[in-house]
């Protein structure tokens, strides 16, 4: 049970009781702050009887006791521990004897202050020693210090023991209550200090969020559930850029990816733009001030780290998909209404990356990746695609050069790419996941090919147009929609008749809730409704399985009756892409294609209506609040928009 509130965390189990375990405890900034929260009451631990998330931020666990030798089996005292992931534990004690009580409360705490990367390679130390610290404990090591205060302050605090001691007298009925606050503690030195620029500013629940609180109703209440969780964890998700506050993005994942990952950022964003505009915005300001710009192959690259691609290809770059994903955004911004001046402002950065795409593919129609001598990837080939078409339709748009050479080029990947990456088959053919630097197609179907269908939105509702012609992208889709990748909960990253299939691979076989979403609506936006409605209902089958809030990839392992996806134990959760993609799957219901620089929406919502009827409330678009409700029919209709938007034909 992780509560999320970046930069701070809390890890437990569904016990309550922090043991100093595995990943179990209070973290700040990537730093384990507190691993050790031990609640006894009258020399006994609390029975657990529940534990549930309450937010994103808070989880609730409830114990029971008998403090009475031979009462009975009733307890007598309730013990309810309100856990936040800023730093507070909230311990309350109710009493349902009918008699005074006498309550000793001990809680034994401790801390390695280690950090994050050290816990998840199993090389922590043992736990630091303890020193009196105002109304409670202190530790420190070389590069750190943490320390808990408690109100009331407590009657005893032993630091050789690690622990705090009251003496409570608690009348029928009565209620006691114990406040922990555990914070790094501020006189620490400047690595600690690093440590939380490197990870971002919390946003605060408190401030003005970027995204809108868009809800759902209708027939399936699932459908509610998955929204609201989403949203919640995007929040939780939320860091500011360190030196540009007014700048906020969203971290990967949690707990293990923290920080920035420009593709994923990205990505994110993107699929969050139903919600609004300003968290692409500070998401493009935060990754256009990491651009390179000095000379070199690289000039015009958004950096990113490399990425494993499975047992079949060799890692990925992820600044190359970053820097093609950087043009994408900021044009579909503009079109879900980001102000003119904020795109004139991102648009240089825009051009740079479109440079460099021109300049590094050069002559040839393939963009490889890792540059140079990198194998040729489908997915980037789609991205590289979709950055031209969409690039070229925001330089016109801003009477910008380059257009025109853009779409040139576009024009003859097209044509390339449909004669030498489609490999014929008894079956229909499929497309090659990659060719290698010989030219050689790799021929094994895998998710990846969903970025085929993802196109990008131009003016007037109109998606651009794919590398694939109407007779492939009719037997992709049926290949997605075959049981050899659609597992049941979503979309295999491997077909499970490839070598090298494993349901646990993470780029092998395992189910990638951003990959599926792409599908659900690459499928939905080529008129396939009845394969992306399958993955659409299996993604919210395994959404309520995980509490409707899903892990960024779990097991592709087949679903049966009675069944439940198998969690991956290295998946974070909540993720970005994942959280993201609860937006992208239920607005795709709808179909919402805005335009809001000629002022029109257009809707091509899904006419089988996989859910029923469905209402989609507090979405934004050219900047005001956006509403529409898709009924049983599959009929949309827009009941709140800004004023002046028309309906797009």
């Amino acid at each position: 049970m992780i509560c999320v509130a970046l930069p701070g965390l809390a890890i437990s189990t569904e016990q309550g009781q922090l043991t100093g375990r595995g990943l179990e405890g209070f973290y700040r900034a990537g730093r384990r702050i507190l691993s050790r929260c031990q609640v006894r009451v009258a020399g006994r631990e609390p029975l657990a009887v529940q534990a549930r998330m309450t937010s994103a931020d808070r989880a609730r666990f409830v114990g029971a006791l008998r403090v009475t030798p031979h009462g009975g089996p009733d307890p007598e005292v309730i013990v309810e521990r309100t856990r936040s992931a800023d730093g507070t534990e909230r311990i309350t004690l109710h009493s349902a004897a009918d008699r005074p009580l006498h309550l000793p409360v001990e809680v034994v705490l401790g801390t390695d202050l280690a950090d994050l990367g050290a816990i998840a390679a199993g090389t922590v130390g043992a736990e630091l020693p303890a020193s009196v610290h105002d109304s409670g404990l202190r530790w420190s090591c070389a590069t750190a210090a943490s320390c808990v205060t408690a109100d009331p302050p407590p009657s005893d605090a032993i630091a050789s023991a690690g622990m705090l001691r009251w003496e409570f007298e608690v009348p029928p009925g009565g209620i006691v209550q114990v406040e922990l606050r555990v914070r790094l503690d501020g006189a620490t030195g400047g690595q600690a200090r690093a440590v939380g620029r490197a990870v971002g500013r919390a946003v605060g629940r408190a401030a003005s969020s970027p995204l809108a609180p868009a809800r759902a109703a209708g027939d399936d209440s699932r459908a509610r559930a998955l929204l609201a969780t989403s949203i919640a964890d995007l929040q939780a998700l939320l860091v500011r850029d360190p030196t540009h506050p007014a700048d906020t993005h969203l971290a990967a994942g949690v707990p293990w990816r923290c920080g920035l990952a420009p593709a994923e950022a990205l990505a994110a964003a993107r699929m969050t733009l139903p919600l609004g505009t300003r968290l692409a915005a500070g998401t493009l300001r935060t990754l256009a001030r990491t651009q390179v710009t000095g000379p070199g192959p690289r000039c015009g690259m958004i950096p990113g780290p490399r990425r494993d691609a499975g047992a079949h290809l060799p890692p990925g770059c992820t600044g190359t998909e970053a820097t093609l994903l950087f043009p994408v955004l900021l044009a579909e911004a503009r079109r879900w209404g980001l102000p003119d001046q904020e795109t004139e402002e991102l648009l240089p950065t825009a051009e740079r990356c479109l440079t460099w795409l021109r300049t590094t593919v050069g002559e040839g129609p393939y963009l490889s990746d890792p540059q140079p001598g990198g194998p040729v990837r489908c997915e980037t080939q789609a991205h590289a695609h979709r950055a031209a078409l969409l690039g070229a339709d925001l330089l016109d748009a801003c009477a910008r050069p380059g257009g025109d050479g853009l779409r040139e080029w576009a024009r003859k990947l097209r044509a390339t790419f449909r004669r030498d990456f489609w490999i014929d088959t008894p079956g229909g053919g499929r497309p090659a996941a990659a060719r290698t630097a010989d030219g050689r197609p790799l021929s094994h179907l895998c998710a990846t090919a969903v970025h085929l269908l993802d196109t990008g939105l131009l003016g007037g509702g109109v998606h651009a147009a794919g590398l694939l012609d109407r007779v492939q992208t009719e037997q992709l889709a049926r290949l997605l929609g075959s049981p050899v990748m659609d597992s049941g909960w979503g979309l295999r990253g491997l077909g499970a008749k490839e070598t090298g299939y494993n349901p646990f691979g993470h780029r092998s076989g395992a189910v990638r809730v951003h990959e599926t979403a792409i599908a659900v609506a690459g499928l939905a936006a080529a008129g396939y409704e009845k394969e992306g409605s399958a993955l659409l209902r299996g993604l919210l089958a395994a959404a309520e399985t995980f509490g409707h809030r899903l892990p960024e990839m779990y097991a592709g392992e087949q679903r049966g009756d009675g069944g439940a996806p198998l969690p991956h134990p290295a998946a974070c959760r909540p993720a970005a892409t994942a959280a993201a993609a609860g937006v992208l799957l239920l607005t795709t219901l709808a179909g919402v294609r805005p335009d809001a620089p000629v002022g029109t929406v257009t809707l091509r919502p899904l006419r089988n209506a996989p859910l029923g009827e469905i209402g989609l409330t507090g979405l934004r678009v050219a900047g005001a609040p956006f509403s529409v409700r898709v009924s049983r029919l599959g009929l949309a209709m827009v009941e709140e928009a800004a004023g002046g938007l028309q309906l797009g034909v």
